[in-house]
């Protein structure tokens, strides 16, 4: 049980509450298309870090885990890999980025190869952007404070973080994320400075934790550490980077609020490393440890404060759900329904509208199906970042890129092989093991590099 707190559950409800008004304020009742995909590229840098920010960290039961299990190295295997991916979006990408005023990934894929490459990309930014991992997180949030089997509470998170958003698009996304953010990081000071207060720093947690935890890799092997180091590099291809640096006012603010937004991001990986050790100091015999920040906050904050808690980490989770949701909505109706049939692109939003509760319902489907946040962030990563690094890294270069049809193998070619070497781990032949004992995604930026040596045989014009 969360709480039996009044006040607690009034600030439960007060949040909703405030979600139900942005879904009734709307930002505008018929946004143009670029309006409601891109905010009309009128985002602030603080918006964009605030948003940024917000958005690229949902994984909060996931990390709490992870800390409680190994450690400080959950800074190096859940941080470290991924600020180097945004370090070089952002040295690399995000002002050229910004500079094509473009609306989606796919249209640079467009741009580079033709309508035929930029529909399979649409297929891949849908499966990478529909947030199942964290879809599944908040429903085993809400499952531990009000009870019950997680399945239905998983539907409700889908559903509850996601309506605010159907009218006002992108708008809606950045103005409820600024609001997630203050909450994320009010909520992670209140329960670190409590256990300070209460407990002390490292004289305390020193003796009370094990040693392994204060090893750089938390006592896993170097390849179980080295393999998050290349999945993190599907930072360069994560949609919601494009989106943020198309949505910019301009290409100083895609590039420096990035940049920000590391620093944001190692500050608060600083606090949930170190609640991670605080859990596994006070609470050494957890069942659980996917509920290590939950019960923490029980054991630690007082009625009011362990609200706020509470929601800060509700809004970590749910600022992940509506942006990637919201992608994989664009997905389907610009890059989906409007490139296939064409037409009034002010039909754009309609679409859109409707994609939302495709990529909702796709998104539980698979968090249903397969309920292990880590696993899906592994699968899912392996799959399509192999399918997108490799093309969209030659149509930004500019050189080296092949024609349509070399685009197509460029970008099925790896995704069928790393798709099926996720799946012959699932067959009982395999005995839990991958080929070859290769991870996934080796085995997929190898075949993606193999394809681009091959259509250097292709006789074919690029598009111009």
């Amino acid at each position: 049980m969360f709480t039996k707190s009044v006040l607690d559950w009034a600030l439960i409800a007060v949040y909703f509450l405030a979600l139900a008004l942005v879904w009734v304020r709307g930002f505008g009742s018929r946004p143009s298309t670029e309006d409601y995909l891109v905010a009309g590229r009128r985002v602030t840098l603080p918006a964009f870090v605030a948003t940024l920010v917000a958005t690229w960290y949902g994984g909060i039961l996931g990390v709490g885990e992870y800390a409680w299990r190994y450690g400080v190295a959950n800074w190096l295997v859940f941080g470290a890999p991924y600020y180097l991916g945004a370090t070089l979006f952002a040295l690399y990408l995000a002002r050229r980025a910004r500079e094509s005023e473009l609306l989606t990934l796919p249209d640079l894929l467009e741009r580079a190869y033709g309508r035929r490459a930029a529909l399979v990309g649409a297929g891949a930014v849908f499966v990478n952007a529909a947030p199942a991992a964290y879809v599944l997180m908040l429903g085993t949030l809400f499952a531990a404070m009000f009870g019950g089997p997680a399945a239905p509470w998983v539907v409700a998170a889908a559903v509850l973080s996601v309506f605010y958003v159907d009218r006002g698009g992108l708008r809606a996304v950045i103005f409820t994320d600024q609001i997630q953010f203050v909450l994320m990081y009010g909520g992670f000071i209140l329960l670190l400075g409590s256990l300070f207060v209460q407990h002390g720093g490292l004289p305390f947690l020193a003796p009370r934790v094990p040693a392994s935890h204060w090893v750089w890799h938390g006592g896993n092997g170097v390849a179980a550490v080295a393999v998050w180091y290349v999945i993190a590099l599907g930072t360069m291809v994560d949609p919601a980077f494009w989106q943020r640096a198309y949505a910019a006012r301009d290409s100083r603010v895609a590039r420096n609020g990035v940049l920000l937004s590391i620093l944001f991001w190692i500050a608060f990986d600083f606090m949930t490393t170190a609640c991670g050790l605080y859990a596994r100091a006070l609470l050494p015999d957890l069942a659980d440890p996917v509920y290590a920040f939950p019960r923490l906050a029980n054991l630690t904050l007082p009625p009011v404060a362990l609200g706020l808690f509470y929601l800060g980490m509700i809004a970590t989770v749910m600022s992940t759900i509506d942006s990637y949701a919201f992608i994989a909505a664009t997905t389907v109706g610009r890059d989906l329904v409007w490139r296939v049939r064409g037409g009034d692109p002010s039909r754009i939003p309609v679409w859109s509208r409707f994609g939302l509760w495709i990529a909702t319902a796709f998104a539980t489907t698979l968090a249903l199906a397969r309920p292990s946040v880590v696993a899906l962030w592994h699968d899912l990563g392996s799959v399509v970042t192999p399918v997108l690094l490799l093309p969209v890294l030659l149509a930004m270069a500019g050189r080296g890129r092949p024609g349509p049809r070399g685009a197509l193998l460029l970008m099925l070619f790896p995704g069928v092989v790393t798709l099926g070497w996720v799946l012959w781990k699932n067959v009982p032949a395999s005995r839990g093991h991958y080929p070859l004992d290769l991870e996934p995604i080796y085995a997929g930026l190898a075949t993606s590099l193999l394809a681009w040596g091959s259509t250097r045989f292709l006789r074919e014009e690029s598009v111009s």
